[in-house]
């Protein structure tokens, strides 16, 4: 069992980040930077972290500010959205990770989030090859049947009605997403409302981000997954336009299981069909 250290980051905008690494008691064969999905805090990733540092990959892991460790104060107080967490947070990690790890490859690793906002990063040239695990577009009519209901509540009701009442968005109370800052959910309102989801939302800049992306992608989605629909994942790496991408679609009975779901891959009980037989492989 691997020993995490903890560390505060700078991250260039204010604010300090919360940061976990996992190294390996050998030189490292590489390094990985795990990127959360939204309201998912780092210690979801643990026994992952730790299962790659046990295979020779220093592995950081990290809270967006506001966010799980990352928290300080009320997050009434908080101005950030979601382009300052790709731009500031992921930026000093991403930097941080190649400081650590000098002449290494990089490599990233994004949940849901964690692989929409790759083009916003600063340095993201240097990182070898990016893996997006359950990421697609979050536009709320192409949304798995299952969540579309609901999320009809969170963008036409609870969000507007109640982010400008308290200040921030009180998810947590409600069951959905969790508490988030105020510039973090009207955002991603913004986005999820659009049919081009992020592009669309915030224009051209956006999108000339997108197709800018020279970075390697492999892309690991599964079909029961009860938030992001096969079209989301399509729309969303399609805009990845300029660079090579593998698409990797799973259905639960393939390795063995009942369930995988939004979350599912990061849990300890897919150490084998999906860890060392799926994901793996990809990091060379």
């Amino acid at each position: 069992m691997i020993s995490p250290t903890e560390t505060r980051i700078d991250n260039g905008n204010g604010h300090s980040v919360s940061a976990t690494w996992y190294r390996p008691d050998r030189e490292f064969l590489a390094a990985v930077l795990i990127v959360p999905a939204m309201g998912v805090p780092q210690r979801y990733y643990a026994a992952f972290a730790n299962w790659l540092a046990e295979r020779g990959y220093l592995v950081a892991t990290f809270d967006y500010v506001g966010m799980g460790q990352s928290r300080n104060g009320h997050l009434r107080d908080l101005d950030v959205d979601i382009l300052d967490w790709a731009r500031h947070d992921c930026s000093a990690m991403l930097d941080a990770l190649a400081h650590a790890a000098p002449g290494k490859p990089l490599y990233w690793i994004g949940h849901s989030l964690g692989g929409q906002i790759l083009p916003f990063v600063d340095g993201g040239h240097r990182i070898s090859k990016a893996l997006t695990i359950a990421t697609g577009s979050g536009y709320w009519r192409e949304n798995s049947e299952q969540l579309r209901r609901r999320v009809w509540l969170l963008w036409f009701l609870a969000a507007p009605l109640l982010t400008p009442l308290t200040g921030y968005f009180p998810g947590k109370r409600l069951g959905m997403v969790g508490d988030l800052p105020k510039g973090v959910i009207r955002q991603w309102r913004r986005w999820c409302l659009d049919p081009e989801y992020a592009v669309g939302a915030e224009g051209p800049e956006i999108r000339q981000a997108f197709s800018a992306v020279r970075t390697p992608i492999t892309a690991i989605s599964f079909t029961d997954d009860e938030m992001m629909s096969g079209r989301n994942t399509e729309s969303l790496h399609s805009f990845y336009s300029q660079t090579q991408q593998l698409h990797k679609r799973i259905a639960p009975r393939e390795v063995g299981a009942k369930a995988i779901g939004h979350f599912g891959f990061f849990k300890p009980q897919f150490e084998r069909s999906l860890w060392q037989d799926i994901l793996l492989p990809e990091l060379g």
